[in-house]
This record gives C-alpha cells, sequence and structure tokens, in this order.
C-alpha cells in the first residue's frame, strides 16, 4: 500500500495532480507506473482510492477512484499540553508515537521551568504527517503554536464540556488515575511539565482553574515519556 498526503484534495474531485516532492517519490522513489493503485489522505478523514494516469516525475495525475469520509474517526479528542523538551528529539519522538497511538491536538506550553522556550511549528507538522501515513490514519493532529502556560488557562476559561488533568511531581497531593477519573467519548485535555516540573504557583493556578491531579504510576518519568503514557492510557479507556 502507498499512502500519498494530499491536504488540499476535495472529495468531489475526480482527478488529482501530485505535489512535486510526492510525484518524485511515486515515480523515482517507488517506480510506479501507470495504472498502478495508490491512497490518498487529506489530513480532515477523508480517505481516497486513486490511480496512476501519468506517472511523471514533477506532476503525476491520479484519477480517483473512490472516497471514504471521516476514515476511522475518533471517539473521543485529546488535547495534551506539554513542555517542549531542550532535546527537540524528544518531543519529535513523542509527536510520532502518539499519532500513530491516537491523539487530536497538540499545544507546546512554555513554563517556568521551561528549557525550551521556543519551537518550529512546521518541523513538528512534518513529523506528525510522516508518521499518519505509516499509521494509516486520516487524521491529521493539529499543533498550536507554543504558549504561556498562563496564557494557555486563561484562554480556557469560558470552555465548558472539557475534561481537564495535570501529571505533577509533587507529593503533598492526592491523585488519581485517568482510566479511574474520567469516562469514555469525552473532550480531554492534560497537562505535562517540564523535567523540573511545573512550579508550585503554576500547579495551584491549574488547580484553581478546573484541573484535577493524575498519578501516572510510581516511576519518575521524562517529559516525553509522561505525555505518551497519558496519550496510551487514554487510548486504552476508548478502545
Amino acid at each position: 500500500m502507498h499512502l500519498f498526503f494530499t491536504p488540499d484534495i476535495q472529495a468531489e474531485q475526480k482527478h488529482y495532480q501530485l505535489s512535486e516532492e510526492e510525484s518524485k517519490h511515486a515515480v523515482r522513489v517507488l517506480r510506479m507506473n501507470v495504472g498502478d493503485k495508490v491512497q490518498l489522505i487529506d489530513g480532515r478523514g477523508g480517505w481516497y482510492e486513486a490511480e496512476i494516469s501519468d506517472a511523471h516525475p514533477k506532476r503525476t495525475q491520479l484519477t480517483i477512484i473512490s472516497c471514504t469520509a471521516d476514515f476511522q474517526k475518533p471517539t473521543y479528542h485529546l488535547h495534551i499540553a506539554v513542555a517542549p523538551t531542550k532535546n527537540i528529539d524528544r518531543i519529535e519522538w513523542f509527536l510520532e508515537k502518539a499519532t500513530e497511538i491516537g491523539i487530536q491536538e497538540i499545544t507546546p506550553i512554555i513554563s517556568e521551568h521551561s528549557e525550551r522556550k521556543e519551537v518550529k511549528i512546521d518541523r513538528l507538522n512534518k513529523v506528525v504527517i510522516s508518521a499518519m501515513k505509516q499509521s494509516l490514519k486520516a487524521y491529521m493532529p493539529q499543533i498550536n503554536e507554543a504558549v504561556s502556560l498562563d496564557v494557555f488557562l486563561q484562554k480556557l476559561a469560558n470552555e465548558e464540556g472539557l475534561l481537564k488533568a495535570i501529571a505533577h511531581c509533587e507529593e503533598d497531593q492526592a491523585k488519581k488515575y485517568l482510566n479511574k477519573e474520567f469516562p469514555q467519548g469525552a473532550n480531554y485535555l492534560i497537562l505535562i511539565g517540564p523535567e523540573g516540573d511545573f512550579s508550585s504557583r503554576e500547579i495551584e493556578t491549574a488547580l484553581s482553574a478546573g484541573f484535577i491531579p493524575v498519578s501516572l504510576g510510581e516511576a519518575r518519568l521524562r517529559t516525553e515519556t509522561a505525555a505518551l503514557y497519558a496519550c496510551a492510557e487514554i487510548a486504552l479507556l476508548n478502545r
């Protein structure tokens, strides 16, 4: 199966031209030719079956055979707001694995103890697109621009129907497990802090904003591991 990301395709289209990058990959790398079948995803839930009508290395032409809307549509919405790690490769690893498991939205948050203050969204989107194709998913997770934790919490002030949790390391609070506290099929938001954890002030601010403190087990986890753990636990809850 050869899967191509075509974000600008529309459901009613009968013909489509691959981008130069995807055309080169199809013709030069995969050695595909006229009559070969391919699959397309638009990142919005559309899954397309198509056939190559002109195998050109810069502008490969396709004939659309069928379109399936809402392909494997998730039954829940998971938004993880996570502090970017100093080594960006670790956050990219998280994005790759989380996309494969299932996640709908990611926000890089900058907190008091953050080691990294900036992220390149274009680079992160490339990681997500590759993982989406690898795992045969038709929905592309949304990566938001990096924002300070305080601003992020302020924007949530009037949002309803959102189940909110914060994972932190302070031991003087009773914490609950995600699968014990949250129901299936909900809209979840989970905060994951930097290696130095959230500050006490940030934790209190989040709790005042309606976040519940949750435990991700007894082990001390790296930021990207904690974020993936939360992602997997929500996926298992909704399986």
